[in-house]
């Protein structure tokens, strides 16, 4: 496997469940002035230039009032100043803990691997199959030597090139000495664990078309299928071609950074509605609109994201040696660029061919850079034993003679959660604080991938709920360098206050 060796970006500081999101009120084509290796960029320029300009404000407000009202989130409305652009305001009182805001992703995806410790839905996030489906599925990839060190160059989405969020890794639990058929009794559902019932989670549902991605229903089968999958599936049904184009996509971005997938994502996403978009407007005869134009709409939901090339937006520290910062960052242009042109192999459709222009693919990634919230949800492993810990001494003791070699096995990190990156519509919206009125906090009954929202305080009806894109801990002068990676300096009461101090 080749890895590839870049420079080390600043971290951005950041804790579990931590918000990084980009202000709304700042924009523009990034800094770069590095000349394009991609023809696209050249031949579809007017259009490139349409689908990366900040949405026109009575556009955006009637966006975010539709989804505001088919979410039903009514305790909340999108408010635009000439400050701040658009924020986050309240629409009624919270009291402190509420949950202010459950916002489904738009576009989301499970760390690469992670996916050897968690097996999940993979549209919404769940956990699948059972707690012995879990423990014994980890086990048999630790155990074939599917399990690869998070402390290697890899380059997965929260490493090295250019991501804020952390990787979990694999399991880095103690050696497993288990034999293989007891743990394959565990997958196959043919060895129960004590007290396990009382953990039921949906059985697993796979893909019509691969055996890579499976589902907690038919229903999120069905969505992923008709929103994002059916143009990503390698599945026996995939034309040859297709499915060895998708293969190598995958492979490279399992490779250099899974961020790449996520992307990959949001231009399935707006392909499949634009393809939905049309064939609604050929059965209502109405022929007067441009494919660009139908292309523009499905591309809306992903416009109204903050958004700056991947290559100029990843953080940056000067007092490496190893390679001055121009050349870091044309090598992760470059590393886009091939990750386009693999995309473009597998899924390329000529009427949406400027989606697969770098100047659009490298704003789409850095979206993901600067918009994403951690996609985090709690494992049912770690409350079941958890819940074995807890039980009266005499029924622990006979619990623990079937579970512990399991735990023993497991080691540590038996309490890892589904980790990935994820666009949240309504959350990208909200403005940043150092003394933030709200955070992002999943509570034990979030089990799925949903965003939440909870307010740290009272927040009155018509206050603006904001939230810290960092650690808001920082000293001063730390939190304005992380914050200038977003392109605005912080006013907030806090930064005020210690200016002056």
């Amino acid at each position: 496997m080749a890895w590839i060796k870049t420079p080390k970006p600043r971290r951005r500081q950041r804790r579990h469940n931590q918000p990084q999101q980009a202000p709304t009120h700042t924009g523009g084509m990034g800094r770069s002035s590095r000349a394009s290796p991609c023809d696209m960029d050249r031949e579809f320029a007017p259009e490139i230039a349409q689908l990366l300009a900040t949405p026109p404000l009575q556009s955006a407000k009637k966006y975010y009032d539709e989804l505001i009202q088919s979410k039903k989130h009514d305790a909340i409305r999108v408010n635009y100043n000439s400050e701040h652009g658009k924020g986050i305001c309240a629409s009624k009182d919270f009291a402190e803990g509420d949950v202010i805001l459950k916002d489904q992703m738009l576009v989301g995806a499970q760390h690469s691997l992670n996916k050897i410790d968690c097996a999940v839905c993979s549209y919404c996030f769940r956990f699948i199959g059972s707690i012995e489906f879990q423990i014994g599925r980890r086990l048999y990839l630790q155990s074939i030597g599917s399990s690869i060190s998070c402390t290697t160059e890899r380059h997965c989405h929260g490493s090295d090139v250019g991501s804020s969020t952390g990787c979990s890794g694999v399991t880095k639990g103690k050696s497993n000495t288990l034999p293989q058929e007891v743990l394959e009794s565990l997958i196959n559902g043919d060895h129960s664990l004590p007290f396990s019932d009382l953990f039921t989670l949906p059985k697993v549902v796979a893909c019509r078309g691969c055996e890579e991605e499976h589902y907690c229903s038919q229903s999120c089968a069905d969505s992923d299928w008709e929103t994002y999958h059916s143009l990503l599936c390698a599945g026996s049904n995939t034309e040859p071609s297709r499915r060895s184009a998708l293969h190598k996509f995958v492979e490279h971005a399992n490779d250099t950074n899974d961020i790449f997938l996520v992307a990959a994502k949001a231009i399935t996403f707006t392909i499949l509605r634009y393809k939905k978009l049309k064939r609604q407007h050929e059965f209502q005869n109405k022929l007067d609109e441009s494919n660009f134009s139908l292309l523009m709409e499905a591309w809306k939901p992903l416009s109204m994201g903050f958004k700056k090339r991947w290559w100029d937006c990843v953080a940056w520290t000067e007092d490496v040696d190893s390679c001055d910062e121009d050349s870091f960052r044309q090598e992760l242009m470059d590393l886009a660029f091939t990750s386009l042109q693999l995309l473009k192999d597998a899924i390329y459709d000529a009427e949406c061919a400027p989606l697969f222009s770098l100047e659009v693919y490298g704003h789409i990634v850095g979206m993901f850079e600067l918009n994403n919230l951690d996609l985090v949800v709690a494992s049912p492993v770690e409350d079941y034993f958890m819940y074995i810990d807890e039980l009266p001494d005499n029924e622990k003791e006979e619990a623990e003679k079937a579970t512990m070699p399991f735990l023993d096995a497991l080691g540590d990190d038996c309490s890892i959660p589904c980790e990935g990156t994820a666009f949240f519509p309504l959350q990208s919206c909200m403005n940043h604080s150092c003394c933030p009125n709200a955070k992002a906090f999943k509570r034990d009954e979030d089990n799925d991938g949903h965003g939440v929202i909870i307010a740290l305080e009272p927040i009155s009806k018509d206050d603006e709920i904001t939230i810290s894109y960092i650690d808001e801990d920082l000293p001063y002068v730390e939190r304005q360098a992380l914050l200038a990676d977003y392109g605005f300096t912080c006013a907030c009461l806090k930064c005020q206050e210690e200016k002056l101090n």
